[in-house]
C-alpha cells in the first residue's frame, strides 16, 4: 500500500525493536487522515521557525514532555540528514514576504560550554548551505567581544557584538534581513531586541522570561483533542496530564501545601486512567519549573509526601533555574515511562525530535546510564546518540512487521509535529493584533 504524504518524514532507526503497539498501530493506520488534518492546521497556523521536542514512549502511551523553541544540539543530528535540514530551512525562509539573504544568529550568552558552540557552528553551516550569509553576534555585556570560540571539532565560531542603529541591528557593517534567536531569553528581554524593523524569530514573547510550559501544554491538550476526535482515539494516549502551581518558594517552604494537593490530585487522575486501561504500573509525576530549560528545576514524585520530605539540598536545587532565575511557578506533569533502551548496557533513553518549520529533520536519543525509566534523563551524565538514517521514505509502512523502526520514528514525528503545532498556536495567541 502506497500513501501520499505532504510532509516527508525521514526513516530513522530507533533503539526499540519489535512490532508496533496499540497506540502506534492506530496512528499508523490513520496516517492519511493525520497528514490531511495537519496540512489544514499548518495553513491556518504557520509553524515555529525551529523546535525540538522531547518524547517519551511508555508503550501504552506516547507523549511529548517538553518543547524547546530555541533548540541547541544540531551537532547531535546525523550528518546524513543535512540535505533534509537545508530543504526545510529554505521552506522556512520562503515564508517571509521578502527574500532572506543575510541572517544574524544570536547565541546563548555563555561561552564556556564548547559543545553548545558545536551546535552553533552546525546551524551556521546549514543556514549557509540554504543560501544565506550568516554572522553570529551577541548582546551580552559580560563577554569581551569580538570573541572566537573553538569547539572540539576545530570549527571556529566568531562572535561579534550586536549594535543597534535606529530600529535595525548590525554586526559591524553586516545588516541582516532576519535576526534568528538561539538564546532562550531566560534572563529577560534585552531592550536592544525590542521594536526591530527587521524580522525576528522566534518572537520575544516566546522566550522563557515570559513563556510558561503550562500555557504550552494547554495548547497541546487542545491539539491532541482535535486530532483524537478526527481519528477516533482517547487524547490521553498522546497527551500528558498536568496541573500547575504559582507562588512556590522551595527554600522558604512556601506554597508546598498547594503543590502537595496538586500532586495528589494528578496522581489520582493518572491512577484512574491506568485502571481504565488495565495498566499495572505505579503512577508518578514530574515537578518542573514552569519557565526554563536545560533540565534544571525538575524532580520526580510518586506521593504527595515526597514534596514535604525534600531535604535542604533538594529544595536548593528546585529553587532556581538557568541563569539563577528563581522558580516561582511550577508545572506538575504526568510522568511518562520510557521503554526505549540503548546499547549493551540497556541505558534508559528517550528520543528528541527536531523540526525546522513543520518538517521533521531528524533527532537523537538522550541516553542516561544512571537514570531509570521513570526519571528525568535531561540531567548531568546524559549523552546523545544520533538516530541513523535508513532509506529515505515519505510514509510509514504498515506492513513492515519486525521492521517497525521506520514506523516508530514516523509516530515520533507525528508527536513532534503536534507539539510544534501547539507552539504555533501559543505564538499566535501572543502575537499583537493586526
Amino acid at each position: 500500500m502506497t500513501l501520499s504524504i505532504d510532509s516527508p518524514v525521514p526513516s530513522l532507526c530507533t533503539a526499540q525493536v519489535g512490532p508496533p503497539h496499540a497506540v502506534e498501530s492506530h496512528l499508523l493506520e490513520q496516517a492519511p487522515a493525520i497528514e490531511a488534518w495537519l496540512r489544514d492546521q499548518w495553513r491556518s497556523t504557520p509553524a515555529p521557525f525551529y523546535s525540538s521536542v522531547d518524547v517519551r514512549n511508555a508503550n501504552f502511551k506516547i507523549a511529548p514532555v517538553d518543547t524547546n523553541l530555541f533548540p541547541a544540539g544540531f551537532n547531535n543530528l546525523n550528518p546524513a540528514g543535512k540535505a533534509l535540514c537545508v530543504q526545510a530551512l529554505q521552506a522556512a525562509l520562503e515564508r517571509y514576504p521578502q527574500s532572506i539573504r543575510r541572517v544574524l544568529l544570536v547565541p546563548e550568552n555563555h561561552s564556556r560550554n564548547l559543545l553548545y558552540f558545536e551546535s552553533v557552528a552546525t546551524l551556521v553551516e546549514l543556514l549557509e548551505a540554504s543560501g544565506c550569509e550568516v554572522r553570529v553576534a551577541s548582546f551580552s555585556t559580560e563577554l569581551e567581544l569580538p570573541l572566537t570560540v573553538e569547539p572540539p571539532s576545530g570549527r571556529r565560531v566568531m562572535i561579534e557584538r550586536i549594535e543597534r542603529h535606529g530600529d535595525r541591528l548590525r554586526a559591524g557593517t553586516f545588516e541582516p534581513c532576519l535576526v534568528l534567536l538561539n538564546n532562550d531569553l531566560s534572563g529577560g528581554r534585552p531592550p536592544i531586541l525590542e521594536g526591530l524593523a527587521q524580522y525576528l524569530a522566534p518572537a520575544l514573547d516566546l522566550g522563557w522570561s515570559k513563556r510558561l510550559k503550562s500555557t504550552h501544554f494547554r495548547h497541546y491538550l487542545s491539539v491532541a483533542q482535535g486530532l483524537a476526535a478526527h481519528i477516533g482515539m482517547d487524547p490521553w494516549l498522546i497527551d500528558p496530564l498536568f496541573r500547575n502551581c504559582g507562588e512556590v518558594d522551595f527554600l522558604k517552604s512556601h506554597g508546598l501545601d498547594c503543590l502537595q494537593t496538586n500532586v495528589a490530585g494528578l496522581i489520582n487522575e493518572i491512577a484512574a486512567k491506568y485502571r481504565e486501561y488495565g495498566i499495572e504500573r505505579e503512577p508518578f509525576v514530574f515537578i518542573k519549573a514552569d519557565a526554563g530549560t536545560y533540565g534544571m528545576g525538575v524532580m520526580t514524585a510518586r506521593s504527595p509526601d515526597d514534596v514535604l520530605e525534600l531535604n535542604r539540598k533538594q529544595r536548593t536545587r528546585m529553587a532556581a533555574t538557568k541563569e539563577g532565575q528563581p522558580i516561582r511557578n511550577v508545572i506538575i506533569q504526568e510522568g511518562v515511562y520510557t521503554v526505549e533502551r540503548w546499547g549493551a548496557e540497556q541505558a534508559s533513553a528517550e528520543p528528541v525530535v527536531y523540526l525546522i518549520d513543520h518538517h521533521v529533520v531528524g533527532g537523537f536519543y538522550r541516553v542516561h546510564t544512571e537514570r531509570s525509566a521513570s526519571e528525568n534523563l535531561n540531567a548531568p551524565g546524559m549523552r546523545f546518540e544520533p538516530l541513523a538514517f535508513a532509506d529515505a521514505c515519505n510514509c510509514p509502512d504498515p506492513d513492515a512487521g519486525a521492521e517497525a523502526r521506520i514506523n516508530r520514528f514516523y509516530v515520533y514525528g507525528v508527536i513532534g509535529r503536534l507539539a510544534a503545532l501547539a507552539a504555533a498556536r501559543e505564538a499566535a495567541a501572543l502575537a499583537p493584533a493586526a
